[in-house]
């Protein structure tokens, strides 16, 4: 006899209550909780996708032998570095981003790449029609016979088809509008989205194939469901990128094949994304080289790849009675201290003056080795000098004020040298580094670094 029995779930980190909660004790967050219908029965359910077998023992790990790891390319090298070198058999990857921000877009134009070098794929349209899909495969220049659209919600279905056209990557856009005849909650729910996503990882398992999922976000920015989503797949990457701008940015947050942190950079054109083999010219392009204060360029380190940003700083006497700090791009925690230490170690007074931070190009920076540029562009800007455009700055700053050192220094100066900068203000720790390309200033303190920067720049007046 099955057992009906109801419970509430929050919606956003899946929490689950016996009655209705105002406000989630686990997250925070007010009204997530809906009631959710849970049927137990009296017999386990089996989908039999593993054919696990009863007998296994376990085994020393001396003993246990692997074959290659099989990686292959999707034909697109920007996709292909944040991947590790390319996508996994057997493996299975979660790609989240905003609304429009080109999710299904690069999706099926992987589909096509990846059909045209023979394999077949099955994409699972269960947002869109076969006619939506075909007018943007269209635009897409997308067309192949190894290439199946299949418009379904049910996994059930999804499960059918899987098994009858036995493909070597299978697409899913997406997992929150999927759901399964098991559970009798909504599509979109945190049960429907945590059994989906589980039948899913072990169909991948089971029949070693490559299965890319497409995950919505919440207003904050974190991927829509359980937090448990994350963990079940093998592989998850943000799309980033500004709504007022053409390029696009691939983060990967977690890769078990690969480097985490790693990005590739798009552009969104007429006939789709267009991958940028030198992203520092799309960020650097429209840098003035004129003598403006508060202007200052880093090398950033983003996975392997460094890049190189222009952080602008406006420092002005504040009209209000509490005195502005608003940054973009940067940490507001990280921008607070690099204040603190320009009042507390450089004598620089800004408790009374608005102090404005912008990253250039409207990509993130996390990296700790901005601070020294994000330092440099406030104090050139109090000090109304410039620093030379031809100089980069690298160094991340303590509180008593000095520059810590800084890894893979060589290739962050390796980059600025092909990028045609003359000069690079470091860490003194990193001074052992051997470049005849771009001359070198090592710095101990951030003293030292204004005063270096302010002999390399003019007055602006």
């Amino acid at each position: 006899m099955v057992k009906v029995k109801s419970k509430w779930v929050c919606q956003n980190c899946g929490y689950e209550s016996a009655g209705y909660l105002g406000k989630c004790p686990e997250c925070g967050n007010w009204g997530s909780f809906t009631e959710e219908i849970e049927q137990s029965a009296s017999k386990p359910q089996n989908f039999g996708v593993l054919g696990v077998v009863n007998d296994v023992k376990p085994e020393l790990i001396k003993d246990i032998h692997i074959g290659k790891e099989v990686r292959f390319s999707t034909n697109i090298s920007e996709f292909d570095r944040i991947l590790g070198g390319g996508l996994v058999q057997g493996s299975i990857v979660l790609i989240a981003g905003d609304p429009g921000i080109g999710k299904s877009t690069i999706l099926l134009q992987t589909g096509g790449e990846l059909a045209k070098k023979g394999q077949k794929i099955l994409y699972v349209s269960a947002e869109e029609s076969l006619g939506q899909v075909k007018l943007r495969a269209n635009r897409l220049g997308v067309d192949s016979d190894n290439l199946y659209i299949y418009p379904q919600t049910n996994l059930e279905a999804i499960r059918e088809q899987i098994e009858q056209l036995s493909p070597d990557t299978v697409i899913v856009d997406s997992i929150q509008a999927i759901y399964s005849g098991n559970i009798t909650s909504t599509a979109g729910s945190v049960s429907q989205i945590r059994e989906c996503c589980n039948i899913l990882m072990n169909i991948a398992k089971a029949k070693n194939i490559t299965i890319i999922i497409i995950g919505h976000v919440t207003k904050d920015g974190n991927i829509a469901g359980p937090k448990v989503l994350e963990h079940m797949v093998d592989t998850v990457i943000y799309f980033e990128g500004d709504k007022y701008k053409s390029f696009r940015i691939l983060r990967s947050m977690k890769n078990r094949f690969g480097n985490t942190s790693e990005v590739g950079i798009f552009e969104m054109g007429a006939n789709g994304l267009v991958e940028i083999k030198n992203p520092n010219e799309l960020f650097l392009n429209e840098r003035s080289f004129e003598n403006i204060p508060g202007s200052a360029i880093v090398v950033t380190n983003e996975g392997t790849r460094p890049l190189l940003v222009e952080i602008q700083a406006l420092v002005g006497t504040t009209p209000y009675p509490s005195p502005r700090r608003v940054c973009n791009g940067v940490d507001f925690s990280r921008l607070l201290q690099i204040l603190a230490v320009l009042e507390k170690r450089v004598g620089l007074n800004l408790s009374k003056q608005d102090v404005y931070v912008n990253v250039m190009g409207g990509i993130e920076i996390d990296e700790p080795s901005a601070d020294l540029g994000i330092a440099m562009a406030i104090a050139t800007c109090a000090r109304d000098v410039v620093v030379d455009p031809q100089t980069v700055i690298i160094g991340e700053i303590g509180l008593s004020g000095e520059i810590h050192p800084v890894s893979s220094i060589d290739k962050r100066l390796n980059e600025a040298a092909s990028s045609g900068f003359k000069k690079a203000i470091i860490p003194y720790a990193n001074k052992d580094v051997i470049n005849d390309r771009i001359k070198i200033v090592p710095v101990k303190r951030i003293i030292d670094a204004i005063s270096a920067c302010i002999s390399m720049g003019v007055n602006s007046k």
